[in-house]
């Protein structure tokens, strides 16, 4: 004979409590495990501010990220991992959509008026392109600015001397910055011609230098799109045409 049982409203109640009462000293000591984590990260890396760690998709890890540089560290502050976080259930890279988001933002944060702005008439998408006067790939991609242009693509420069500030090429992205007329003075740099500049605050180069770091840059050109895509090296015109209708589909 089969037993039927009521749960009636005090026992669920009582269950409730129960379980809310477990949720939130569980809650208590994630908060006192990531407290204690930020703590012994802070102290091993400089680098690493305590609010740059939090809670990550997998339990028992914490998740690392400055600007869209993401790392993993056990809950117990004893191993870090470097490496891709994949949803296979859902076929999602989590890691790379952190990327994304961060650098959408960073992206986001940087206006036109910080930027050195090659802009067509009819703007149908715009990306950020990190330059650096003396890279190769760079002055090709620039060679060809007209034909980004005609295609509706804006093309926001950022200075990026990838050899840092003693170098050559940071000093002429300042006197880029510092000309009157920078989108004349950029095309001159990298064609190694001389061109009219005076002297001004030029911090905006290490603020470019610094979004492009926390950008993730490996090396120059590289092109991140509005949604947080970053494009590491030179892409054609057409090449970049498609990737932005794949990205921003157009209505």
């Amino acid at each position: 004979m089969t037993r039927k049982y009521y749960f009636g409203p005090m026992w669920l109640a009582g269950f409730a409590t129960v379980f809310c009462g477990a949720t939130l000293v569980q809650a208590a000591a994630d908060d006192a495990a990531l407290t204690e984590v930020r703590g012994k990260m802070s102290a091993m890396f400089e680098s690493i501010d305590p609010e740059n760690i939090t809670y990550s998709p997998v339990d028992g890890w914490f998740t690392i990220q400055q600007g869209s540089v993401i790392a993993y560290v056990s809950d117990d502050g004893r191993y870090l991992l470097q490496g891709d976080l994949i949803d296979l259930e859902q076929q999602v890279n989590l890691s790379e959509q952190s990327r994304n988001n961060a650098r959408r933002e960073l992206i986001a944060a940087l206006t036109d008026d910080e930027a050195i702005l090659f802009s067509p008439a009819d703007v149908k998408y715009s990306v950020t392109v990190f330059t650096d006067v003396e890279c190769s790939y760079c002055r090709k991609l620039h060679s060809q600015i007209d034909e980004y242009l005609a295609k509706g693509i804006q093309v926001r420069y950022a200075l990026y001397p990838r050899n840092g500030p003693a170098s050559k090429s940071w000093s002429t992205s300042e006197k880029v910055w510092c000309a009157k007329d920078r989108n004349q003075a950029l095309t001159a740099a990298k064609l190694d011609q001389e061109f009219e500049t005076s002297q001004c605050d030029s911090a905006m180069v290490s603020n470019h230098y610094r979004v492009g770091r926390d950008v993730g840059l490996s090396g120059t050109p590289a092109i991140v799109l509005e949604d947080g895509t970053l494009i590491g090296g030179y892409l054609p015109p057409a090449q970049l045409s498609l990737q932005l209708q794949q990205h921003v589909p157009q209505p």
